[in-house]
């Protein structure tokens, strides 16, 4: 089979491209009901909402735990499998494509955009509540081993393997089928033609609700950590009013990044992430417990890797909460961000062969990730160790706060406090324009009919209407309103997770096929010769193709 691009050029047809706009109507319009809906629904009667979704959350995590434990897994077995056989040598683009980005400013989005804030986060928080409450997972006789090897969990690989096999996913069949950047390029082989009208609309819609849900959920509990270090730094009030106005601040810098494009803008400011947030990383290491540091990495990573596949099995059967509250909150919220997260990468990772794409996405950020929350997390847990728990105490009571708590009990000059918690507060502010900024491209791809490029008016809209769904959430009902949306977005990780297992084994059918047109030992793409029926004229291609 090839794929039809007279189908390709009538999805574009059906959108709307007045007032600088271009834009699905059917994505676009039915997205935007959902998320009105929600809204609606969720604010109207706030407590009753937050039940309902709290008991569907519950419902979810305890009956289908196996199938988020298992489908991770499976996802990265499929990643190694496509990397490390034969069809790693596949370059998406085709053999001759460049990569468009250098490795540092690659590397630098994927971070920035998959998980940077979230580090900024969790990196103090999360290494605490393990070592206090040992969980049943990587297992040692040091509870500060146990307990970061447990963060490196919840923070490597398998949120890593989640991302590279749906941007994989997408790049291959964008990039090498010459189908839409979009989801429901993906399906293709399932769906085929169909996924040019309304099946392949609502694999859209669906993916855009998760994307502006999430990305709007991350944007207000976020800003809650900003303004916890503006009332650090400078004594600036923490109340809704001021985070309203973090959000408006943040939006607007992230749509100038937005209307200045991937190449410029978010590249910019991905890469000044990386190198703020590696001096950053550098002068805790130095300033803080350095031999502690040291020695809790190198053997908390050890204790990963030596556990890794009886852990990642795991599953409780016991009465115990634990998996649920951790584990199994987060492959489902990493399998929910995977549309946004692999949209973004896909988009800048066009040149790269399968394996060198499968290794840097899965490798590196997971590597960069142990070094950071090693630094961050060790740090925590020693400070909390000669201070009687008073840091642990604190995020207890306000887990924004737990950086700058950290800070605050290193023996070290005022003046360097205040150096290190400016610092922390402005990779916070940073993370969250890039997250927004790259946010926005994708809802503007997939809302486009799957568009690489699109006009500056509709990428300013999209930007807009993240911020703008995260002030009013924020304004009405607080921070309720946005456990309440976080709740809502991690039960959609059950049907991506459904979704993603048949789009892995989609992808490997798709890849198996292609092969067989190429010359298999220097993965030359052989010279294809097609009989154009109407014309019975030959055409000669040596682009990869689909062939029965």
């Amino acid at each position: 089979m090839r794929v039809d691009n007279s189908h390709k050029k009538e999805l574009f047809s059906r959108n709307f491209t007045k007032f600088g706009l271009d834009m699905n109507p059917v994505v676009s319009i039915l997205s935007g009901l959902i998320v009105i809906a929600f809204s609606g629904f969720a604010l109207t009667n706030l407590e009753y909402a937050n039940t309902v979704f709290s008991k569907l959350k519950a419902t979810i995590i305890t009956n289908f735990d196996w199938l988020f434990i298992l489908s991770s897994c499976l996802f990265i077995i499929m990643c190694l499998f496509l990397a490390f056989s034969k069809f790693g040598k596949i370059r998406l683009g085709g053999k001759d494509i460049k990569p468009e980005f250098s490795n540092f400013a690659w590397y630098s989005m994927l971070i920035s955009a998959g998980m940077g804030i979230g580090l900024m986060f969790w990196s103090v928080g999360e290494p605490l509540y393990h070592n206090k409450y040992l969980p049943p997972i990587f297992q040692s006789g040091d509870t500060v081993t146990s307990a970061l090897s447990t963060t490196f969990f919840h923070w490597g690989f398998h949120p890593w393997g989640i991302y590279a096999l749906m941007s994989l996913s997408l790049a291959y069949f964008a990039f090498n089928k010459n189908l839409p950047l979009s989801m429901r390029s993906v399906f293709y082989p399932i769906f085929k033609e169909r996924i040019f009208g309304i099946v392949g609309d609502l694999i859209d819609v669906l993916a855009v609700v998760a994307c502006l849900f999430g990305l709007a959920t991350s944007l207000g509990l976020g800003v809650q950590q900003i303004n916890s270090g503006l009332e650090y730094l400078f004594n600036v009030p923490y109340n809704v009013n001021i985070q309203v106005i973090l959000i408006i601040s943040i939006t607007l810098i992230a749509t100038l990044s937005v209307v200045s494009g991937i190449d410029k803008g978010v590249k910019f400011l991905s890469e000044l992430n990386i190198k703020i947030a590696g001096a950053f990383m550098l002068a805790v290491l130095l300033f803080g417990p350095t031999m502690f540091i040291l020695r809790t990495f190198s053997n908390s990573l050890g204790l990963y890797l030596n556990d890794f596949i009886n852990s990642s099995f795991f599953i409780n059967t016991g009465e115990g909460t634990w998996q649920g509250d951790w584990s199994i909150f987060y492959l489902a919220w990493w399998i929910s961000w995977s549309p946004f997260v692999g949209m973004f990468v896909a988009r800048i990772s066009k040149g790269r062969t399968i394996k060198e794409f499968v290794l840097a996405v899965m490798i590196i950020p997971s590597f960069l990730s142990f070094i950071w929350l090693s630094v961050f997390g060790g740090t925590s847990i020693y400070l909390d160790q000669i201070t009687n728990g008073a840091i642990f105490q604190a995020v207890q009571s306000n887990l924004p706060v737990a950086m700058f708590e950290m800070i605050k009990y290193m023996d070290i000059a005022q003046v360097i406090k205040t150096i290190l918690s400016v610092l922390g507060t402005f990779l916070v502010i940073s993370f969250f324009v890039t997250s927004s900024d790259s946010g926005s491209l994708v809802v503007d791809n997939i809302t486009s009919g799957g568009k690489i490029d699109s006009p500056v008016p509709q990428r300013v809209f999209w930007a807009s209407m993240e911020g703008l769904v995260a002030a009013i959430l924020l304004l009405i009902g607080g921070e309720k309103a946005l456990i309440a949306l976080q709740t809502a977005v991690i039960t959609t990780g059950l049907p991506f997770a459904i979704l993603m297992t048949v789009m892995g084994f989609a992808l490997i059918h798709t890849v198996r096929k292609d092969f067989k047109v190429m010359d298999i030992p220097g993965y030359n793409e052989k010279v294809v010769e097609l009989k154009d029926i109407k014309s019975k004229k030959t055409i000669t291609s040596n682009k990869l193709v689909d062939v029965e």
